[in-house]
């Protein structure tokens, strides 16, 4: 299983980082695109749809309706129009109320185990703010300079990746405490710290050599809090596959599972540091 992960791993990373250098942002965002309607897929697993057409019909309104609002949109700064700028504000809503649903599971399965219309709102307020978010690094000051919004992404994807593959590292080694048993339990305490160290490397590093043009305080403090949502988003993909009884979300990525699983971490981190920029400098 190590194996094959680090193969895929190898092999994708390529192919994000050109994704991220030579794409356009149109082209950027119809590959984001085509990521979440794959996520929207597989959510449908969660929303308990059993049907794989409906679930593909699921995916088709989940590309349709991003794709008009993409496309519809003026070039560079989609983070200025209160629609977009507002689903980055109601990510941090949903994921202030995930983190609830998480520390109080199973308790709190009993409000949206049975509803399926609430868990397939739980899948918009997860997939519409990542992609947006995603757009939004992407295309961050994108008139002035093409790849500043590349860096930044860049560096988000290696904190979040960092972060697991340190949790993961330091829980092997080290791990002891569990952190989140009735969710996920492989995941400890001395994992997540292990994960917030490297965390702490990545930031400085990148501090030194790329340019991000932000103070070392800022960039550490947007780190850390990206970091943490990257766990929330970990536990609370976890806790829904935990009630959907199944151990993956997909197998399109071999070693890795499904998009979902690869890209857990990320629905949480990327449109809270979206948020975080927006804060701090007012504009993306």
């Amino acid at each position: 299983m190590l194996k094959s992960r680090l193969i895929t791993a190898l092999i994708l990373i390529p192919i994000v980082i050109a994704a991220l250098f030579l794409l356009p942002p149109a082209g950027f965002a119809i590959v984001t695109l085509a990521i979440c309607m794959l996520a929207a897929w597989e959510w449908g697993q969660f929303a308990g749809l059993a049907s794989g057409s409906q679930r593909v019909w699921l995916a088709v309104l989940c590309g349709l309706l991003l794709a008009f609002m993409t496309f519809t949109l003026p070039a560079y700064h989609p983070v200025h129009l209160p629609l977009i700028a507002g689903s980055l504000w109601a990510a941090l809503g949903w994921w202030i109320v995930a983190l609830l649903l998480v520390l109080t599971y199973p308790v709190s399965a009993a409000l949206w185990r049975s509803s399926r219309a609430l868990r397939l709102l739980f899948g918009i307020l997860t997939i519409v703010p990542f992609f947006w978010g995603m757009v939004a690094l992407r295309q961050y000051h994108y008139d002035s300079d093409h790849f500043a919004g590349a860096w930044w992404l860049l560096y988000v994807l290696f904190l979040v990746w960092g972060a697991d593959s340190g949790a993961y590292m330091f829980g092997r080694l080290f791990g002891k405490h569990k952190l989140a048993p009735k969710v996920s339990p492989g995941k400890t305490w001395e994992g997540f710290f292990g994960g917030l160290v490297t965390t702490g490397i990545i930031a400085w590093l990148f501090g030194l050599w790329a340019p991000l043009s932000v103070s070392p305080v800022t960039l550490l403090t947007c780190s850390i809090v990206a970091t943490l949502a990257s766990v929330l988003g970990d536990l609370t993909e976890s806790m829904f596959k935990r009630e959907a009884g199944i151990k993956d979300s997909g197998q399109l990525i071999p070693g890795h599972g499904g998009i979902l699983d690869r890209i857990d971490s990320l629905t949480a981190a990327v449109p809270v540091f979206a948020c975080l920029l927006l804060l701090a400098f007012g504009t993306l």
